[in-house]
């Protein structure tokens, strides 16, 4: 699985694309790379409406691989190396979104699996006795 880089694009685009394949990953762009196994600063994000040219330091554009069994760390790599991005993968955990730090050397498809609810509650909580 394969996205398109173009030179036209905006943040928006690459990250509806990315979601599209992964719908419990989310991406993020900052305006610079973090350090291994540290989270990027909130304020740094890029906004969604934000044209990549305008932010990219490589002026390059084609296709990133984005195949499952890809690593968080790999992909951020490529984003870096290939196009100039700084990227952070997220992964879903309930209604919060959690930057893949520690997890970066998973697959994208281990990543998303992780993010999935749960089909069962995973405890239950006793139910209190009647008093008739």
């Amino acid at each position: 699985m394969q996205i398109y880089i173009s030179e036209e694009a905006v943040v928006a685009d690459i990250q509806e694309k990315f979601q599209t394949m992964y719908p419990y990953l989310k991406l993020a762009f900052y305006r610079k790379p973090h350090t291994k196994g540290a989270c990027s600063p909130e304020e740094e994000q890029i906004p969604a409406d934000t044209p990549i040219e305008k932010v990219r330091m490589l002026h390059s554009f084609g296709w990133l691989d984005i195949s499952y069994y890809r690593t968080a760390a790999a992909v951020e790599h490529d984003f870096s190396y290939i196009f100039g991005l700084s990227a952070q993968i997220l992964r879903k955990a309930g209604t919060l979104w959690l930057e893949t730090t520690v997890t970066d050397s998973w697959t994208l498809e281990e990543l998303n699996n992780a993010g999935r609810p749960a089909k069962h509650p995973t405890f239950q909580l006793p139910e209190e006795p009647s008093e008739d």
